[in-house]
């Protein structure tokens, strides 16, 4: 089962990619509430050196709204995650799939907001390419 949504993104440096990231989430409605800098927090904790690589949480208020009120247990799922990472000479940009939240769940109540959290990430990925 694959469960992300992805855009090679070629010709960018990283802090130029994240900018178009977060302006392509705002564009759709998403708001990064959590940011958790990977290759920093490795490299402070284990002493690890790793790749360029960045997790967003973004929130559509809106559509969180609607997911928690068909099923308070899907704040498990929420945010939605977006990685933008450093893969050879290109950015990655990855999105969880919002399908997911029906698949795990089984709840066909959380089927229209997957669909417009979809629609709305697919729009911001591609915003990108």
């Amino acid at each position: 089962m694959s469960y992300d949504r992805t855009v090679r993104l070629a010709a960018t440096d990283f802090d130029t990619a994240v900018a178009a990231v977060r302006r392509a989430l705002a564009d759709q409605g998403f708001g990064v509430l959590t940011e958790i800098d990977v290759t920093a927090t490795l490299k402070a904790k284990l002493d690890h050196d790793m790749e360029e690589y960045l997790i967003l949480g973004a929130c559509n208020p809106p559509l969180a709204h609607r997911a928690l009120e068909a099923d308070r247990s899907i704040g498990l799922l929420l945010p939605c995650n977006v990685v933008v990472r450093r893969d050879g000479d290109h950015m990655l940009v990855q999105a969880l799939d919002p399908g997911t939240m029906v698949t795990l769940t089984g709840l066909d109540a959380l089927g229209p907001v997957a669909k417009e959290a979809t629609a709305r990430l697919d729009a911001a990925l591609a915003a990108l390419s």
